[in-house]
């Protein structure tokens, strides 16, 4: 079924593979895209370019300069994975995978990174939180990206017996994301919950301080603040009470992770990491080398970054949501794959990597 036409659009879309299991599920990010532009008349340009471990084995740096050239002349970017057990084992080691996705976000400006956590009623019972507690929770996370533990100066001693990461914030940092939270909160129920640890840390005080000023600016929006602690405990005690939830970098980092779990697996959240003109979409699971090359991986993190892209990058709403639809679809019909699949599901319904790819494009297409 061709989808409602609108204006053409010639628009490139570079895609990064990354590492591990990221090649399987690029693959049907980028396909759902293709799709899309055969159905509705507009051109997208597809490019790929190496970044992480992959990036380094070829080239000996992570985010190479042919990348970044491609990066900065592109629409929009879809990421798979990055990271190798190598790095894990070796804190010793100077060159690292992550050191390329940490330069590409800086390089274009990507400050805020967007997770939706929403719960599909057919996984309600692939989480390990009840499912009364979970029905109806909708999330949407608003990440700090360039600053903090993760951008601040690093020290260690010349004896090795000591270390430090300098936790930096500006004003203009924070100030720019709450911004964009408290529209998004415009646009949803409303609710904002700033996240951060005032009553310990100086940083955290500037955060909120700054977050207080900008909710002036948005008086209808109820906000909440609340210490990293405490949010890591309401996330899993009562999901629903969240609507948008603003944080810094590294308990952004945490708590998305931990509210993977809500949505049954990491492998069922997509993220959007966006500026001010370039938008990076990626899956937030992991490179997971324990399943790379065995086809089982889930590509419907890969699938919702791919409709997170034509809605935030490209405006594209009512296909975003058909995306979306044919994922629901395609949980409906009973089909999973295996980090989704309880005990309960027959064999003939758990399905591979390509499997999966294969059924969410049958949905789109009708």
């Amino acid at each position: 079924m061709r989808f409602k036409k609108l204006s053409q659009m010639n628009k490139k879309i570079l895609v990064i593979p990354g590492d591990g299991i990221g090649s399987e599920v690029t693959k049907w990010g980028k396909r759902v895209l293709e799709v899309i532009a055969e159905n509705s008349g507009h051109h997208f340009q597809f490019e790929e370019a190496l970044m992480g471990h992959a990036a380094i084995e070829a080239t000996g740096s992570p985010l190479p300069d042919e990348t970044l050239a491609k990066a900065k002349n592109s629409d929009a970017i879809l990421f798979g994975a990055i990271g190798h057990a190598k790095y894990d084992n070796d804190p010793t080691l100077k060159v690292r995978p992550e050191q390329g996705l940490l330069k590409i976000r800086k390089e274009l400006g990507l400050y805020a990174n967007l997770r939706p956590v929403k719960v599909f009623d057919e996984l309600l019972s692939a989480s390990s939180i009840k499912p009364e507690i979970l029905s109806g929770a909708d999330i949407l996370f608003f990440r700090e990206l360039t600053g903090d533990v993760y951008f601040g100066e690093k020290k260690r001693g010349d004896d090795g017996s000591w270390a430090s990461d300098l936790m930096i914030y500006h004003q203009y940092e924070v100030e720019r994301i709450a911004r964009k939270a408290f529209q998004a909160a415009m646009t949803r129920r409303k609710k904002l919950c700033s996240v951060d640890k005032a009553n310990v840390l100086e940083a955290s005080r500037l955060w909120r301080k700054t977050v207080q000023e900008v909710a002036k600016d948005f008086p209808e929006v109820e906000t909440e603040y609340m210490f990293i602690d405490n949010a890591a405990m309401q996330l899993i005690k009562d999901p629903r009470r969240f609507d948008v939830v603003l944080t810094g970098n590294l308990f952004g980092d945490i708590l998305t992770d931990e509210a993977s779990q809500i949505s049954g697996s990491m492998g069922m959240l997509a993220s959007a990491s966006v500026g001010d003109h370039i938008g990076f979409y990626e899956p937030i699971h992991g490179a997971a080398h324990d399943i790379a090359g065995k086809g089982i991986a889930n590509p419907l993190a890969s699938i919702l970054s791919a409709a997170l892209l034509v809605d935030i990058t490209f405006g594209f709403k009512e296909i975003s949501e058909r995306i979306i639809k044919s994922v629901e679809k395609v949980l409906k019909q009973g089909y999973r794959t295996m980090d989704i699949a309880d005990k309960h599901i027959e064999n003939r319904f758990v399905l591979g990597t390509d499997g999966m790819g294969e059924k969410v494009i049958e949905c789109l297409n009708v």
